[in-house]
């Protein structure tokens, strides 16, 4: 059964807001702010609240800039994940217990340290480029294919 998550990424000039991982799914990973939508809940509503449990930051704006599947060979998992842009935001980031925020320089973005797959899109995403695609994983750490496509509003949308 595919789980449908959010990841949203607050970027303010030329840095991005990205957290590392302390327990769980991608612990010691750097990466954005998501997680599970909750039952009851829009895509979206799940993207805001995500980043406020985890990061202390309330989202004014949220621009959806993506849709990746991901597919796990070793345990089954089927991942729809929906990414978000925000670059208006009250609060500052803050430690939880799930993560610990940091800006990075657009330049200085720890790629090796991060999901293998955000080589892919990452750079897509900071020049406001639309995507959608999907990566197949072995060992949570190889990605043995993937496909990503820039699409246009509407194509993000369906």
């Amino acid at each position: 059964m595919k789980k449908i998550l959010t990841l949203c990424l607050i970027v303010d000039q030329k840095r991005v807001l990205l957290g590392m991982k302390k327990r769980g799914f991608g612990e010691g990973r750097w990466n954005g702010f998501g997680g599970k939508v909750e039952e009851g809940e829009t895509i979206e509503e799940g993207a805001r609240r995500e980043m406020l449990e985890e990061a202390g930051i309330q989202i004014k704006d949220l621009e959806k800039m993506g849709i990746l599947d991901f597919k796990f060979l070793d345990d089954g998992n089927l991942l729809e994940v929906h990414i978000f842009k925000s670059s208006s935001y009250e609060g500052k980031p803050i430690e939880t217990e799930e993560m610990l925020p940091q800006w990075f320089d657009f330049l200085d973005i720890p790629f090796s340290e991060m999901w293998p797959d955000d080589l892919y899109w990452l750079p897509l995403f900071l020049k406001d480029k639309k995507f959608k695609g999907n990566f197949v994983f072995e060992n949570k750490d190889k990605i043995i294919s993937h496909e990503l496509n820039l699409i246009n509003n509407e194509k993000l949308l369906q």
